[in-house]
């Protein structure tokens, strides 16, 4: 099958997921951290490092597509914008910080497995 098309596939799973998650976590925490936007980006992260050194079709479906579409670096960005135009920037350095460490942390782990 098509590279684009397998990508396609994973994005078309990957984009829902990510809302469902993100509607999910707001519902059922509400923090002046996007924990949502966190937890979705981790996983994402986590998936991609699992995925990296599969066969082509893996990657193409899982990594490239529903990670990809999954996480969001432009939530994560303007939520942190905000936090810091907002005069919270303990707390959007803490989430800076944690995103970075958990992202990089998670990938780490889903590559070592």
């Amino acid at each position: 099958m098509n590279k684009e098309i397998l990508i396609a596939l994973g994005a078309g799973v990957g984009a829902p997921a990510r809302y469902l998650v993100d509607v999910a976590v707001k519902k059922w925490h509400r923090s002046m951290i996007p924990i949502e936007t966190l937890a979705i980006n981790t996983v994402g992260s986590f998936v991609f490092g699992l995925t990296a050194h599969q066969r082509p079709t893996i990657v193409y479906i899982a990594g490239i597509g529903f990670a990809g579409a999954f996480t969001t670096w432009s939530s994560f960005a303007i939520e942190a914008h905000h936090l810091i135009k907002t005069k919270y920037q303990v707390k959007a350095y803490l989430y800076l910080a944690l995103t970075l460490v958990m992202g990089i942390g998670a990938a780490a782990l889903g590559n070592i497995l």
